[in-house]
């Protein structure tokens, strides 16, 4: 297969138009091109004036009429030919399933986010006939329970933004951009297809499945799963863990029956950044855990027709464009970084907390990403120096210290204190909101949401804000808004694990949880490669 590169196709040019493109490449006939497929394909828009979309696309070639060659030997010699360092030979991914050999007992894998549903789906697929536990309901009843807490208020702390199958990417739009190169993200995104995600993920530069369809998405990988003998057990949380001789040997969960023992020589360990009731439990275990670094913020809210007219100029309304992004950073003089994550254009602002009394925002996209507002995380870094303390749980405690003051700012009913960011730079509350409109449900009370916030978060947030609206006008427009506050962006903490995935003896932290992935594609990455390494054992 030939892969070409940097291919150039105009905003109003059709993408049949690429195989026109291809021939020409090759410098063949265009009723040679047997099949072309895209691979890639992201927006220019370094130039305003000629914004248009750059292309990588795959391409198998017919054979001349008697040829006596292989068709590999004849792309090889078409490849050396025309000379062109964006034309090379690429094989076709295939994901190679590691041989495993069966158990006494089944693989148990907690948690049914990302990183424990591809875990549990490579097992399945190598016929371990895995158990998967997941404390919260299947996806179907969790947006019910969801909606409810947006609509009323009314918090179900078992089933929620955080807590529930697909985990907490189910409701942050289903990005699946990712910074990681492995290979295995091909196996991911060709798994999502399988289950009914949109075809163009698979070569769109910033792919998103949106939430309305992801949680269809995630239902699918469970009955695959189902499908291919394993078992999946909701409502099922884990409270404990039997060692002995530094090796896993069964859980204790907790259902609505009552306790329940579950012997297990293998636990692969997928329980998300808030599962903080189980980092606890983990600590007085005895497993090994530190303090990491971790970021926190508000969600910054504005009209999307001015991010579009900021990134795309006078292409803002064209129809191939949809809604613009960003993605924006800076490092000031105080030591610290503050930059923006989870971008969601046409977004919404959401509540994502899952402990009574404690605010948490979050942001996602439905996949048409056709609303009025976008939103990201405005982020700073925290260090483990900044807790004071070396204790694991130190930036759970700062966390949690943050959600339940923001609680009782936004009027102890899960209002989300907000706040323009004129006043946030002046430093005075908030009394009323210009044109751009909260999403934020249930509700917002406007505030000034450096009360809820550390001292070197809101100095750095006001540092940034005039730094960032530099790279991008508008982004610190003065009824932008501020809504308090972001916590839950990676986990605070890591679990130990050594070159095998192991913290004690077959038990593999894995995922976002365990501090070894930041978003839906390297949490999903990284279960696959913890079912790999329990299944070489």
């Amino acid at each position: 297969m030939i892969r070409i590169n940097q291919l150039t196709l105009q905003l109003d040019e059709s993408e049949a138009k690429l195989k026109i493109m291809v021939a020409k490449a090759l410098k063949v006939e265009v009723s040679r091109i047997e099949r072309y497929q895209i691979t890639k394909k992201a927006v220019d828009a370094r130039k305003k004036e000629r914004i248009c979309f750059i292309c990588s696309v795959d391409v198998e070639i017919t054979l001349p009429p008697n040829s006596k060659t292989t068709k590999h030997a004849c792309e090889e010699r078409l490849v050396t030919k025309v000379k062109n360092p964006q034309i090379s030979l690429v094989k076709p991914y295939e994901y190679i399933l590691p041989q495993a050999k069966p158990h006494t007992l089944p693989p148990v894998v907690v948690g049914a986010g990302p990183a424990g549903l591809f875990a549990a789906l490579i097992l399945a697929e190598a016929g371990l006939k895995p158990i998967l536990l997941e404390r919260g309901k299947p996806a179907a009843e969790r947006l019910k329970d969801v909606n409810q807490f947006w609509q009323k208020g009314i918090l179900n702390l078992s089933s929620n933004v955080q807590f529930g199958e697909g985990g907490a990417g189910t409701f942050s739009d289903g990005k699946l951009t990712t910074n990681t190169k492995d290979m295995r993200n091909r196996k991911v995104i060709n798994e999502f297809i399988e289950a009914g995600a949109p075809p163009e993920i698979a070569y769109l530069a910033k792919p998103h499945i949106g939430t309305d369809k992801l949680v269809h998405v995630v239902i699918a990988l469970r009955q695959k799963i189902i499908a291919l003998g394993g078992t999946v057990l909701f409502e099922h949380t884990l409270t404990g863990l039997a060692i002995h001789n530094n090796s896993i040997e069964g859980l204790t969960v907790q259902t609505a029956q009552g306790k329940k023992e579950i012997a297990a020589k293998q636990v692969i360990l997928a329980v998300g950044h808030s599962a903080r009731d189980t980092y606890r439990m983990l600590v007085a275990a005895g497993i090994n855990m530190q303090a990491k670094p971790f970021s926190l913020g508000a969600r910054i809210e504005h009209s999307q027709k001015l991010i579009n007219l900021s990134q795309y100029g006078a292409f803002a309304e064209h129809p191939a464009l949809g809604a613009a992004d960003y993605k924006l950073f800076c490092h000031l003089p105080n030591g610290h970084s503050v930059y923006t994550f989870c971008m969601c254009p046409g977004g919404v602002v959401v509540a994502a907390a899952s402990q009574e009394g404690g605010i948490v925002t979050n942001g996602m996209s439905y996949h048409r990403r056709n609303g009025a507002t976008a939103n990201s995380a405005l982020l700073v870094n925290v260090d483990p120096e900044d807790f004071g303390t070396q204790d694991p749980l130190a930036g759970i405690a700062l966390q949690e210290q943050i959600e339940h003051t923001a609680y009782k700012l936004g009027g102890s009913d899960y209002k989300a204190p907000c706040q323009l960011v004129e006043d946030f730079l002046a430093g005075r509350q908030s009394t009323a909101l210009g044109n751009v409109q909260p999403t934020y449900k249930p509700s917002i009370t406007l505030s000034d949401i450096s009360l809820c916030l550390p001292d070197f978060v809101t100095e750095s947030m006001r540092l940034a804000l005039p730094i960032l609206n530099k790279k991008l006008k508008g982004f610190a427009a003065p009824d932008a808004l501020l809504t308090a506050p972001e916590t839950r962006s990676s986990a605070p903490l890591r679990i130990i694990r050594n070159e095998k995935c192991e913290s004690i003896t077959n038990l593999y932290p894995c995922g976002e949880g365990a501090g070894y992935a930041g978003g839906i594609i390297s949490a999903a990455v990284d279960g696959i490669r913890c079912a790999e390494a329990l299944m070489q054992k």
